[in-house]
């Protein structure tokens, strides 16, 4: 394998002489120069405390006590930065970078400190000695910043702490984006992620006529963390293979000697740009394209490329040691004198001396060879997307509004009323294609029908006779059957500037836990820095939701996603249960005006009745929580019994107990308290939109028996709850039962249903003594007649299906 991979790195010839032919031999000198200060400055926030241009020895007093980082992915990443330098001011380019590999965060800040980017963003850290030592301190250091690619370097949108979202985020980042250019480095041990892998047929979604391009570019240096990589075992011809399945064509860099290595760069990257050039001149023009096949770089180095070759007698350049810290010094380990002598001796081989002058300032020749202005990558405005971003033209959610006679009179479906909305929403903004929606195959499951009378699905393949709804400019991005995707794109074209949403099934929509909380993460340490601006909030909406999935059964039902979220940072999330089709307008509206939150929404799509008039629920959705007088009996006096509920089902069946309570018990005094926003059960000192106590007491008593249906876990609503005054609570939600059944009995396994909680509501209310026992044989009645009733005729009872609110 050795010798194989000796053989692969050998040049050729042709690439160096056309490379030559691009570049004479003082300006690769230049850029190799560039790329030993970017390198040095890499190197030198993984160790240095003090010291920085090393104007004296080393002593281990200049050295951190602690070295946290990686190095091995890094001086490859320098090396593209550097040349996409080059690519940006030959073509006045307009790019952006995302760094997949995760942890090697040093670079790009190395990168954004050497083209006057960071000094502009953090003046503290100036172009000058102290503020290089400043630079190095900080990297990884208590009260500095982290080791990856994060919210606080200059130029990124890409969160390194987990791998596998790169190119979703650079599609995303160049739809609607025509004159952008996202170039992506793609480590390939994150290209062995299930979201990577499936990342690459994202070319298939991509506009040559409207959209900006991606240019993945494969970092092949062979090791994760201390095993190989998939890809970096694979031979060319393999390679080669596999991306031109994808639909790629890859062109190969490949090689370990640094100015062989710069003349192949830049004349690969010459013939790719000016490829991508061309696909979007010819496209523009009116050009017919057929299948294309979009450029892509195979860059294929050593690891930790530059840096030590041996330490304590081990190999570590190209191998997995040096995938983080190629030689530790941590107070403890063994050889601390000679490992610090080869510290030093690494860092000298840069020739800092040659690249800064006495200030510690980079030296204006290199610095001629960045960028300026915005076209700088850490400067870019596509990076920090609110500088972009532009409010939707919005139409009136009022205009769309439920006429409803009396509570419960009309049945309809609240996803095909917000489908109208949503129409209308693409054609106020059709000019300035900034809105799409975003989801995995489900847009008309879902119920979002409408959508379609005013645009199409984004398809850029092939087309046969009888496909549907398919358009090369269509704005419904929902012809990817994967999540990861889906929320990747989204997250790309919200962090650049554009507005849209993400609507799946609830159960699945788990599969982008870890995405979702990530995009939070990024939105919260956001929030904390001036200079970002403010971007379109992340809108997910589930529907086709846990008491929906009776005929899918068991594999499609998950509330949890909203534990999940409940338990991120208060200034970011918000959860919203609108109970019928007002609401969901309501909602809606209000979180796709939003901006730095994540909102999730859990909908109904099958028929239900509507509760509230447009101007109850707007006013019941600004409140977020609040009385239902139309369904109490307690006015002016003590409630017996609070029935509380969130969400479409729950609220269905605890209108339907209440009915039942009210003419079997006439003398009850019943308070019925829908809850829209969930984090208004939260206090007041935990979330922004928590009740105060005083307000949640008024609402809920300070002891009377609350009966709580709710969509998702019972568990949340009493962490939700915990500090509360009133401990009487007793709450109905999904407890893990459901299969193919009929859909009032997926209730009925959760004791969620209108039986089970007329028997709690009648047991939590001592003071009836007996005169609850039949009303609870009656309900126990009940449900042996609904269980014998569905297994013989296969539907739920006609009492059921045909109930109506009667006030």
């Amino acid at each position: 394998m050795e010798e194989e991979n000796k053989a692969r790195y050998q040049p050729r010839t042709e690439f160096i002489e056309k490379g030559q032919m691009i570049m004479n031999s003082t300006d690769l000198k230049k850029i190799d120069a560039y790329w030993r200060a970017a390198n040095y400055l890499a190197a030198g926030q993984l160790y240095l405390l003090d010291n920085p241009l090393l104007r004296r020895p080393l002593t281990r007093d200049d050295v951190k006590k602690k070295i946290v980082g990686h190095w091995g992915t890094v001086p490859g990443q320098n090396f593209v930065y550097v040349h996409l330098n080059r690519i940006i001011k030959k073509y006045d380019q307009d790019l952006i970078l995302i760094s997949g590999p995760g942890h090697g965060g040093n670079f790009f800040v190395a990168n954004a400190y050497l083209d006057g980017t960071y000094s502009e963003v953090y003046p503290n850290i100036s172009r000058d000695e102290e503020g290089m030592r400043r630079l190095f301190k900080q990297f990884s250091f208590p009260g500095g910043i982290s080791s990856h690619v994060a919210p606080e370097t200059p130029g990124s949108i890409n969160e390194g702490g987990e791998l596998g979202y790169s190119i979703a985020h650079a599609f995303g980042a160049v739809f609607d984006n025509p004159d952008l250019i996202a170039a992506v480095t793609v480590g390939d041990g994150e290209a062995e992620t299930g979201p990577l892998a499936t990342s690459w047929q994202s070319n298939k979604f991509l506009n040559p006529k409207g959209d900006g391009a991606v240019l993945p570019i494969l970092h092949l240096n062979g090791y994760k963390i201390s095993n190989p990589t998939v890809f970096g075992r694979m031979t060319h011809e393999e390679i080669e293979h596999f991306f031109l399945g994808c639909s790629w064509k890859p062109y190969f860099v490949e090689g370990d000697d640094p100015m062989t290595m710069h003349a192949k760069m830049a004349e690969t990257l010459d013939t790719v740009i000016e490829e991508i050039h061309d696909i979007q001149r010819r496209a523009r023009a009116g050009e017919e394209m057929g299948h294309i096949q979009w450029p892509m770089i195979v860059l294929r180095t050593p690891k930790g490329w530059t840096g030590p070759k041996v330490v304590d007698g081990k190999p570590i350049e190209g191998t997995f040691r040096a995938h983080q810290v190629p030689i530790d010094i941590t107070v403890g380990t063994p050889n601390q004198e000679e490992h610090l002598k080869q510290i030093e001796e690494w860092l000298r081989s840069y020739h800092p001396e040659e690249l800064f002058d006495e200030n510690g300032t980079l030296i204006p020749e290199l610095q001629e060879l960045a960028p300026t202005g915005d076209r700088r990558i850490a400067a870019n405005p596509h990076a920090n997307g609110g500088k972009l971003l532009r409010d939707l033209r919005t139409p009136d959610f009022k205009d769309y509004a439920i006429d409803l006679p009396a509570p419960g009179s009309v049945e309809k479906q609240d996803m095909i009323e917000l489908g109208g909305y949503i129409r209308d929403l693409f054609r106020l903004n059709a000019d300035a294609k900034n809105f799409r929606i975003f989801g995995p195959d489900e847009t008309m499951s879902n119920r979002l029908y409408k959508c379609f009378e005013a645009t199409n699905r984004d398809w850029n393949s092939t087309v046969v006779p009888g496909d549907e709804f398919l358009a090369s400019d269509g704005r419904i991005m929902d012809s990817m059957l994967s999540e990861h995707m889906c929320e990747g794109w989204l997250e790309g074209y919200l962090l650049t500037g554009r507005h849209g949403f993400f609507a799946s099934y609830e159960s699945f929509i788990r599969v982008v836990d870890s995405m979702v909380a990530q995009h939070a993460k990024w939105l919260k340490v956001c929030n904390q820095l001036p200079w970002r601006q403010s971007i379109a909030s992340l809108n997910l909406i589930l529907s086709s939701n846990v008491w929906q999935q009776d005929h899918n059964g068991f594999t499609h039902q998950d509330p949890g996603f909203l534990d999940h979220i409940a338990n991120k940072k208060a200034d970011v999330v918000r959860l919203y249960l609108p109970p019928d089709a007002n609401c969901l307008l309501s909602c809606f509206d209000h979180c796709i005006r939003s901006r730095d939150y994540v909102n999730v929404l859990v909908t109904s799509k099958h028929p239900r009745p509507q509760w509230l008039t447009m101007e109850q629920a707007v006013k019941h959705c600004t409140q977020g929580v609040g009385i239902w007088e139309w369904a109490s009996n307690d006015a002016g006096q003590e409630p017996d019994v609070v029935m509380a509920c969130c969400g479409d089902t729950p609220t269905l069946e605890t209108l339907a107990a209440v009915s039942i309570l009210r003419k079997a018990l006439p003398e009850l005094k019943i308070r019925v308290v829908n809850v829209v926003d969930l984090m208004k059960l939260e206090p007041a000192t935990k979330h922004p939109h928590g009740l105060t106590d005083a307000d949640y007491d008024a609402l809920f008593t300070k002891d009377k028996p609350i009966i709580f249906a709710f969509h998702g876990y019972p568990t949340l609503i009493h962490e939700l709850t915990y500090n509360r005054t009133n401990r009487n609570l007793s709450v109905h939600g999904y407890q893990e039962e459901g299969t193919i059944t009929t859909p009032f009995d997926m209730r009925v396994q959760n004791e969620i249903d209108r039986f089970h909680l007329v028997k709690d509501a009648v047991l939590h209310l001592p003071q009836l003594g007996n005169r609850g026992a039949y009303l609870v044989q009656q309900m126990n009645d009940k449900l042996v007649e609904h269980k014998n009733y569905i297994h013989e005729v296969g539907q739920d009872l006609p009492e059921i299906l045909d109930w109506k609110w009667e006030s």
